[in-house]
């Protein structure tokens, strides 16, 4: 049976390592990482992200300050509120939570974020750092920075010679995580929805992720023996032997048999979820030292 990765025990490691750094930041330069998180509207799970990371941002001893605006918000307030918060020396890391009302251009207002307090990673020219290679500088979208954590694990930073699968190409996590796996000197290949013969390719993978958002897509007899699964799926499926209306939480992957056939796997939940409000934190506080003019540190 596969070695089942913690996300949570991980998470946890890194998070206190934020601690421990944000103490001593505030001891040596008096300077608290400040955190700034924007919501708009009331979306019933934004509101539970929103509410998770401000708490863990207080945890780490953070400054946290939370924008609630109502839906109806127009988008010029809201770069208006963005822009008051780049110009803000005290807010080292600007978060606003996605999806945003229809009515406003989520796209004007991520490139409105000045890229070195895009903690989330999406603005073009983090973008283009991560493309390129400029991993010391660039600001890594928190859910594959996460994952490339808990690859490295299980394998060790230098994956040379290894080949890696990623099942999805969004934006958010099948792009950079492609480039996160290139950086360090995987072969890498983007499978996606128009992949011929999907599950040979996947066969293929050391290092297999799952980013597509299809509840127990990958199936067991798609892993290769002993590969590393990274199940980034966050699902819920109808579960009605827990009662009317119950669900239950699965990833992209069928992990009752992928468990079977591969090294290491991470569940769901517990896996790669924790992580990414993990390193949202490391990105603010990377931040907040970039801006003291110190050595970024590690995780």
């Amino acid at each position: 049976m596969a070695e089942i990765i913690d996300g949570r025990a991980v998470a946890d490691e890194v998070v206190q390592t934020v601690k421990r750094l944000t103490s001593e930041l505030v001891n040596a330069k008096a300077i608290t990482p400040g955190l700034a998180v924007v919501i708009v509207g009331e979306d019933p799970a934004s509101q539970v992200y929103v509410s998770s990371k401000s708490r863990k941002a207080k945890e780490c001893g953070f400054h946290s300050v939370q924008h609630t605006l109502p839906a109806e918000t127009s988008e010029e307030q809201l770069v208006a509120i963005v822009r008051d918060l780049n110009a803000d020396p005290a807010i080292h890391g600007i978060l606003v939570q996605l999806p945003l009302p229809a009515h406003i251009d989520a796209g004007r207002i991520i490139q409105t974020i000045a890229p070195e307090k895009d903690v989330d990673g999406f603005h073009y020219i983090n973008v283009g750092k991560l493309g390129t290679g400029e991993l010391d500088t660039a600001f890594v979208p928190c859910t594959p920075a996460g994952s490339m954590l808990l690859i490295e694990r299980v394998r060790g930073k230098d994956l040379s010679g290894l080949n890696a699968v990623v099942v999805g190409r969004s934006n958010i996590v099948g792009k950079p995580m492609a480039n996160l796996l290139l950086a360090a000197n995987c072969t890498v290949t983007i499978a996606h929805s128009r992949t011929k013969d999907l599950p040979a390719l996947a066969r293929t993978a050391d290092i297999l992720v799952a980013a597509v958002g299809r509840p127990e897509m990958i199936k067991g007899d798609w892993v290769k023996p002993g590969a590393t699964v990274i199940d980034v799926g966050i699902n819920r499926v109808p579960a009605p032997e827990k009662g009317e209306g119950k669900s239950w939480l699965v990833g992209d992957v069928a992990f009752a048999e992928a468990e079977k056939a591969a090294g290491a796997i991470t569940p769901v939940p517990g896996g790669v979820g924790p992580m990414t409000i993990a390193l949202l934190m490391a990105n603010t506080l990377v931040s907040a030292y970039r801006a003291a003019g110190l050595k970024r540190p590690t995780f």
